[in-house]
């Protein structure tokens, strides 16, 4: 079959199975990138999520050694959930970013890169195939780019024409010579709107990132979350969409086209207190199936009680206090300790006095102090 009328049917194929754009692009190494990622790791902005070897990460043909192009897909996500729910004195509520709304889209993309796959075997003997998306070695976002899904913005983010920069991208590395797309032109200009409302600071200048600064990575993290950071998640329990939202690129793109991204609200905004207690096992079967689950409990709980601690709901102290004094991991100890004091509800103190006699790991104590401080 001639490879002309083989890339059509791909990409006829590739809309019947739900996949909303598709590209092409060389499986020529990505030297700009490389000069990128290098720059961002002696400045250490990269995250430690992603593969730490730059050549791995850059030259196609170092994962898949015949390899003669890339091919990349797009899934557009809703960013507007509908019957949000809202949160009030004494029943606050969290909220995931737009990206963990509905079904894993690792999942999702997984099932289109995986038809696709089974699509050409059926079709060009012997060939060559290696797909992956986000976990995999290459930066989806600069494939994207290259293969004229859309351009990268300021925000880090690819920008489509069609459904703004909520997209979920994945690739296939394939032996199939196919004529590589176009190429976007950047359409940023001027406006640095992401970038001037960063929380935290985190996009340094137009496309490159401070990943360790991020909100998004923040939420994800196991750790306590630093002091400088703590008021700027409010009430995130996972991810950020700031720097999406505001983008005048993204006005009125609301993406309803795929049913299993469609948000259930008492998950996406759920109540913050009951996540304070959740056992493995509830949390695995209420959100199991969502990307923001993929950091376990732990990383959404600390996250709920810096969200009660932004709120200030005196509600939560005896909850609070509970964790404070029986929760067995110190993160989530200490940062009870910090939210009590934040918080400040009228036996705030004895609860802490009392936990600071009984408490024996250093970095709770420390927390402990610090919550006795913003009673002081």
């Amino acid at each position: 079959m001639m490879t002309t009328q083989l890339q059509q049917e791909l990409i006829d194929y590739a809309k019947s199975i739900g996949v909303d754009k598709i590209g092409f692009t060389t499986a020529a190494p990505f030297m700009e990138l490389k000069n990128r990622l290098r720059r961002q790791q002696e400045l250490n902005y990269q995250s430690g999520f992603e593969e730490s070897d730059v050549e791995l990460r850059t030259e196609p043909t170092k994962l898949l050694p015949q390899a003669e192009s890339i091919i990349s897909i797009a899934l557009a996500y809703p960013s507007r959930m509908e019957n949000a729910p809202l949160g009030k004195k004494g029943a606050r509520r969290g909220i995931f970013c737009r990206a963990s709304w509905g079904v894993d889209y690792h999942v999702a993309v997984r099932e289109r890169l995986e038809k696709l796959e089974a699509w050409l075997r059926e079709r060009v003997p012997n060939v060559h195939i290696r797909s992956m998306v986000d976990t995999g070695e290459l930066v989806d976002r600069a494939v994207a780019e290259r293969a004229g899904i859309g351009w990268s913005a300021k925000n880090c983010s690819v920008i489509t024409p069609e459904f703004g920069s909520y997209v979920y991208l994945g690739e296939l590395i394939t032996n199939i010579p196919f004529a590589p797309s176009t190429p976007m032109e950047e359409e940023c200009g001027d406006c640095r709107l992401c970038i001037d409302v960063c929380p935290t600071g985190a996009l340094i200048e137009g496309g490159q990132l401070d990943a360790k600064r991020c909100v998004a990575f923040l939420t994800q993290t196991k750790t306590m979350v630093p002091d400088e950071f703590r008021a700027k998640i409010g009430n995130r329990l996972y991810g950020c969409d700031t720097c999406q939202t505001v983008c005048p690129k993204n006005k009125g793109k609301h993406n309803l086209w795929h049913a299993e991204f469609t948000p259930d609200p008492e998950l996406a905004k759920p109540l913050l207190q009951p996540l304070l207690n959740m056992s493995n096992k509830e949390f695995k079967a209420k959100f199991g199936h969502v990307s923001g689950a993929w950091r376990g409990k732990k990383p959404i709980q600390r996250n709920a009680i810096l969200a009660l601690a932004h709120f200030k709901e005196e509600a939560a102290a005896p909850a609070l206090a509970k964790l404070l004094q029986q929760d067995e991991r110190p993160v989530i100890r200490g940062t009870a300790a910090w939210a009590i004091g934040k918080i400040g509800a009228c036996d705030a103190k004895d609860v802490l006095l009392k936990a600071q006699q009984q408490e024996a790991d250093e970095e709770v104590l420390a927390e402990i102090e610090k919550g006795l401080q913003f009673l002081r």
